[in-house]
């Protein structure tokens, strides 16, 4: 029995040796660290608005994105054309813009008569961008009537600030 543990001792001590590596006589050449990869930057958003949205376009009309009306008149007057030609030059470079044009009156005459007013001059102004080449299909009219005044106040200056069609960018 003291044979048979020396012959496996023996024959591990022989399987572990012949399992042993050697050192290689030469060691494989060093390489050289490349320089690290720069990062490409990412490119920085413009400053300033995107190009048609609702920002970018009231900094263009500078005010000329509202129009205003005479009491119960939902006509075009020369002030109104000059503001449209400006919206309609915009929404034909920017041709993926849309716009609602909103109408609104004052709030004197009841809530359906505002409601009627507001929608002719909603598509007054709409009708005229459409005949100076915007497509009207990238053009929607609501009217909100008395809703949603711009000027609070039972006044001739608070009313004459109700009483107007304003173009708004939609995405």
């Amino acid at each position: 029995m003291k044979l048979n543990a020396v012959m496996i001792a023996a024959t591990s001590v022989l399987a572990l040796a012949a399992c042993s590596k050697k050192p290689p006589e030469e060691l494989p050449p060093v390489q050289e660290t490349q320089a690290p990869v720069a990062a490409t930057p990412t490119p920085t958003p413009p400053a300033g608005p995107v190009a048609g949205s609702q920002e970018h376009f009231a900094r263009a009309m500078a005010g000329r994105d509202v129009i205003f009306f005479d009491t119960d008149k939902y006509d075009i007057d020369s002030e109104d054309a000059a503001a449209l030609r400006a919206q309609a030059e915009y929404l034909l470079q920017f041709t993926n813009a849309r716009a609602t044009v909103e109408g609104h009156a004052d709030e004197r005459g009841t809530r359906e008569y505002n409601l009627a007013l507001g929608e002719r001059r909603a598509n007054a102004a709409k009708n005229y961008l459409v005949s100076l080449g915007v497509a009207e299909n990238r053009l929607r009219t609501v009217s909100y009537g008395e809703e949603r005044p711009a000027a609070t106040g039972s006044n001739e200056q608070a009313w004459a600030r109700n009483r107007r069609a304003v173009t708004v960018m939609i995405r």
